[in-house]
């Protein structure tokens, strides 16, 4: 599936992500995450030893929701899958991803991995506000 540009901004830009991944026991799992854009796949980056990497080698479905930074109820939802896992450039990759959302470095662990996720459906959410265009 095409990733609509209006979609893809919202990752392009410096807005928070929450990603749903499922966990050994079939629940849900949500975390905040910085995310990136790469042609129609979303990236993200995390620490190896971290519960929801292990959930998505196990099951590769995925939704995440970025938030616009101005107005958290203007948002774009994704539901996808994970298409690889990598540890190989991880640690730049977080480098970048720390000046996206505006700190000079990250000073975390460094057993990073990067997650390229495959987008299968995306919705825009824009709330109605008087004298504004309806939702889609």
């Amino acid at each position: 599936m095409a990733f609509p540009a209006e979609h893809r901004e919202f990752f392009q830009k410096d807005n928070l992500a929450a990603i749903s991944t499922l966990g050994e026991d079939g629940g849900p799992r949500v975390t905040m995450v910085w995310v990136d854009v790469d042609g129609d796949d979303i990236l993200v980056n995390s620490t190896q030893s971290r519960k929801w990497p292990k959930n998505l080698e196990r099951d590769p479905r995925v939704a995440l929701c970025a938030f616009d930074k101005e107005d958290v109820n203007h948002n774009v939802t994704v539901i996808g899958h994970v298409v690889a896992m990598t540890t190989e450039g991880g640690w730049e990759h977080v480098q970048k991803l720390a000046r996206k959302y505006g700190r000079e470095r990250y000073e975390g662990p460094s057993d990073r991995v990067i997650i390229r996720i495959a987008v299968d459906r995306s919705y825009l959410y824009r709330p109605h506000r008087a004298g504004a265009s309806p939702p889609l």
